[in-house]
């Protein structure tokens, strides 16, 4: 593991030690959790910056190994600014409103919260779009001294990652992740999607860790082309159901 770490941190600095900051948040996050009993529509306030937390550290050390692959310093440099920035500031926001006991997401209930609802929504959106032109680069470049299966690995992950990062959308023009009831109530343990109606934030999951879950398995159980476009494909399609799915009101476990 520290081999692993040694060779992140060499590989992209910047990212690394935004990564190491986040999952330092996470082991606090875990901390409060145990001793402190502020809840958020019934759940400890401190599960969504856990969850986000590790999400950001994970995406920003997978994109750090990635970005090492381009020969394009420039661009990296600004990616990493702007993912170090932009996520740093969405995170800070969510940890401040779990301190206070208020909702960060879908939170308008006063002219200031929906503006920094809205600057966190545009924030995403420029993450994800420069994610985007990190693929398209991908797309656009041959790797002779890596696997093609693994590179078409990396690309269907980010194009993946992509797709459903902006299904977010389809949670933020509702207000809410939770279809057919409220938000809130019973759910999964730490990940606490709904067991009693459906929960867009199911699809957003598995779809956007196909950036992990696709180079992975076509690097050390695939190691073949065509087998890692039908897992894309069966991955995306296997996605698109938990969506659609979550539409008709029907939680992943009930």
């Amino acid at each position: 593991m520290k081999n692993i770490l040694d060779s992140l941190e060499g590989r992209n600095e910047p990212l690394y030690i935004f990564g190491l900051v986040c999952f330092g948040v996470a082991v606090a996050c875990i901390g409060l959790i145990q001793f402190t009993n502020v809840q958020v529509l019934g759940v400890n306030a401190w599960y969504k910056p856990l969850k986000f937390a590790l999400s950001i550290g994970l995406f920003t050390w997978t994109m750090a190994w990635y970005c090492a692959y381009l020969n394009a310093p420039r661009t990296v440099y600004w990616y990493n600014w702007v993912v170090i920035s932009l996520l740093g500031f969405e995170l800070l926001y969510i940890v401040v409103q779990a301190g206070r006991g208020q909702l960060s997401h879908f939170n308008i209930s006063s002219p200031m919260y929906a503006a920094l609802y809205s600057a966190m929504a545009v924030a995403i959106t420029i993450v994800v779009l420069w994610t985007g032109y990190i693929g398209l680069l991908f797309f656009q470049t041959n790797f002779p001294d890596l696997p093609d299966y693994y590179v078409w690995g990396i690309r269907l992950g980010i194009l993946l990652f992509v797709i459903f990062a902006f299904e977010g959308f389809a949670m933020g023009g509702r207000l809410t992740h939770t279809v057919g009831g409220p938000d809130g109530g019973p759910g999964l343990p730490l990940l606490n999607w709904s067991r009693l109606f459906g929960d867009l934030r199911v699809a957003h999951f598995v779809g956007m860790h196909a950036l992990q879950v696709l180079p992975i398995l076509s690097w050390y159980l695939l190691k073949n082309t065509k087998a890692t476009f039908l897992l894309g494909l069966f991955y995306g399609f296997v996605a698109v159901w938990l969506l659609v799915q979550a539409f008709q009101s029907k939680p992943l476990i009930r």
